[in-house]
């Protein structure tokens, strides 16, 4: 098993009129998120389809994936990492995460598609099963990097899972401005999955101190599942209502 060969499968289903959709749908045109990246047509039940079968590649060919200048060959690396994390012990989890981590930092983990599949289940799930403090997070909330900032979102999405919404709610509120309208998308999905699986009054609470003022993508995105009424009642709060009436 190699990387040579992950490529050459992904290159069987790769279809050019599905390339020119994706770059175009991953905003890849100059001054756009996803500027320079390259796609060769493959959709993401089929590169996962070829992850099943080379669930064994060892990480040195992983990162080769990494490397690449092809999005789908880097999307297959991150996802080949969560297939492997599950079954991995304590010591090849560790490896898998710092291989991670190590893509994050130099960029190659750099789309919106590669940071939600991935993110939750291999940096949340390592700082959660490993009593890690968060730190982490906020140093890549604090990142110039979009996509570091957006993984430090999505990583917190495994708190939430497990009932824990402070990180994301701190997080939330550091991020709450920021001008990238995938970081806005983000920090509206984490409060309404906060409101949703673990405690609406955290949301309602959120919202009565920030709706006033925070972006109105973010908005959105946190209040999609409120009552009609409440929906209203935030999207025209103004700056001097304080609280709920």
């Amino acid at each position: 098993m190699n990387a040579g060969a992950v490529i050459a499968a992904l290159a069987r289903h790769a279809n050019p009129s599905d390339a020119v959709f994706l770059q175009r749908f991953f905003k890849t045109g100059k001054g756009q998120y996803g500027e320079g990246d390259v796609f060769i047509g493959v959709r993401v039940p089929q590169t996962r389809a070829v992850c099943k079968e080379f669930k064994e590649l060892p990480l040195i060919e992983v990162q080769k994936l990494f490397d690449s200048d092809m999005h789908e060959h880097r999307l297959a690396a991150a996802i080949l990492l969560t297939y492997k994390y599950p079954k991995a012990n304590a010591q090849d989890r560790e490896d898998i995460y710092n291989l991670y981590l190590k893509n994050v930092r130099r960029g190659r983990v750099n789309n919106w598609d590669i940071v939600d599949t991935t993110a939750p289940s291999i940096v949340g799930r390592q700082l959660w099963d490993e009593k890690l403090p968060p730190g982490l997070l906020f140093e890549f909330a604090k990142s110039d990097s979009l996509w570091q900032r957006r993984v430090a979102l999505l990583s917190s999405f495994y708190f939430i899972a497990k009932g824990e919404p402070s990180t994301s709610l701190e997080l939330a509120e550091l991020l709450l401005h920021d001008q990238q309208d995938l970081i806005q998308k983000a920090v509206g999905w984490m409060l309404r999955e906060i409101g949703k699986r673990i405690d609406r009054k955290l949301l309602l609470d959120f919202l009565d101190r920030h709706a006033a003022t925070m972006p109105r993508t973010a908005l959105r995105y946190a209040i999609e599942h409120l009552p009609r009424e409440d929906k209203v009642l935030y999207m025209n709060m103004k700056a001097s209502d304080t609280r709920r009436v």
